[in-house]
């Protein structure tokens, strides 16, 4: 804590509260107001936007400068040089592995790969049709009921043991998922494959035939994976530690942080990207949708630019261009018309002064919907996509409140309903 204070005066008093000023490694300093409640006053912040809920050693944002770092890495250095797992075991356990480290904990997920036989059960008792979303959410919070015996928030090693089951399961319920809704047989994991190759493996595979992954395929699923790892207290994230904070089971405080993300304004901005190209449907027509985008009157809104947080360009956006070219390249998709319409916004967003002015950057879901796009994935699993990859974030969080004291959320409020009245009689 540093000896600065902030001091408040509040009209009709003349008091003056001084309020300790805490300062973080970096960022912004941060008022601590948990005093104010014996004042008789709360603060008053919809949204959370200015109101720091906890403390945290995993992930740093600056949202201006276009910053965001995993335990002091840049992202960009994290997907260049490391891959999904090794940035699961850096969240976790708040450092790099070495090599021996890494093969153990790799060995590790591969070992809980497998789902029960009861959960294929439970996922057939599903309309086909059914969203993704709601599936995942119900088979997540399922795995309580099959891990009953190690629930225990307090102990060290259930937790970790929750933590690996999760980051091991979730490609296998999210293939099970789809190959569900289209019918087809599910593919049980193959542990020789790379996590990224295992989870395209059991999407596309078939019984009849062996792995047949390609290596630019897997490695784009690792890399986007990679870059939604972890976003910060962004609300799901928010979600998961409030449910945590209560005692609940790690695998009811993960589905909870799922079903936050289910909402359209969190994460299904790639989803709206892809309703987006179809519904200009043509080059011709771009120029028209760009008049509209600019129309402060028109309700249309270009998707996949700009972003809430950074203000200036969002740094995963760099990494998930190139791999989009990679990937479009690979699989001889470049013309295809959606694509193209992409490529022509994606060129005006960076030389129109609109655009340029207001820094409408493509952000990463611009890019993360047309890879998955062409590698097939229905627009439909795309936040089970982004759920998957944040998993080891949300359990990272989750891990880091129990690890330490903690208090059972419990947001205030400003009353603005009736005062006390009593019943007619």
């Amino acid at each position: 804590m540093s000896d600065k204070k902030a001091r408040v005066s509040l009209a009709g008093s003349q008091d003056v509260i001084e309020l300790p000023v805490l300062e973080g490694t970096i960022g912004p300093d941060v008022i601590d107001v948990r005093s104010l409640v014996s004042k008789g006053v709360f603060t008053y912040d919809p949204g959370f936007m200015s109101t720091a809920s906890t403390e945290s050693s995993i992930t740093y944002i600056d949202g201006d400068a276009g910053v965001l770092l995993h335990r002091g890495y840049p992202i960009d250095q994290l997907a260049d040089h490391s891959d999904y797992l090794e940035t699961c075991y850096l969240l976790l356990k708040g450092e790099l592995p070495d090599a021996a480290n890494k093969q153990a904990f790799t060995d590790e997920i591969k070992r809980h790969t497998m789902v029960d036989a009861q959960i294929a059960q439970l996922l057939n008792g599903f309309q086909r049709n059914a969203h993704p979303m709601a599936v995942l959410i119900s088979l997540t919070g399922a795995l309580a009921a099959l891990y009953h015996d190690s629930l225990d928030v307090d102990d060290a090693e259930h937790r970790h043991l929750a933590a690996i089951r999760l980051i091991a399961k979730m490609p296998t319920l999210a293939a099970m998922i789809y190959k569900h809704s289209i019918g087809q047989p599910v593919m049980s994991p193959i542990n020789s494959l790379t996590y990224a190759e295992n989870f395209l493996h059991m999407m596309f595979g078939v019984p009849a035939e062996g792995p047949n992954v390609s290596s630019v395929l897997a490695k784009a699923v690792d890399v986007i994976f990679l870059l939604h790892a972890d976003h910060e207290q962004n609300a799901s994230t928010s979600t998961v530690r409030l449910a945590g904070s209560t005692g609940a089971n790690p695998y009811a405080c993960i589905s909870s942080g799922i079903a936050a993300l289910w909402g359209p304004a969190h994460g299904g901005a790639n989803e709206a990207v892809l309703k987006m190209l179809n519904e200009i449907g043509d080059e011709s027509r771009i120029e028209e949708f760009i008049a509209k985008a600019k129309d402060k009157d028109d309700p249309f809104r270009l998707m996949g630019f700009g972003h809430r947080v950074y203000k200036n360009f969002d740094p995963r956006s760099k990494v998930m261009r190139k791999i989009c070219d990679e990937v479009l390249a690979d699989l001889g998709v470049e013309n295809d018309p959606l694509f193209r319409i992409a490529r022509r916004l994606e060129k005006i967003a960076l030389e129109d002064q609109y655009f340029i002015e207001r820094k409408l950057y493509p952000n990463v879901d611009f890019y993360s919907g047309i890879i998955l796009k062409a590698i097939g994935i229905p627009t439909s699993m795309f936040t089970v996509i982004f759920a998957l990859g944040r998993t080891p974030g949300w359990i990272s969080h989750w891990n880091e409140m129990l690890s330490g004291p903690y208090k059972i959320g419990r947001p205030r409020q400003l009353y603005r309903g009736s005062p006390k009245r009593d019943y007619p009689v």
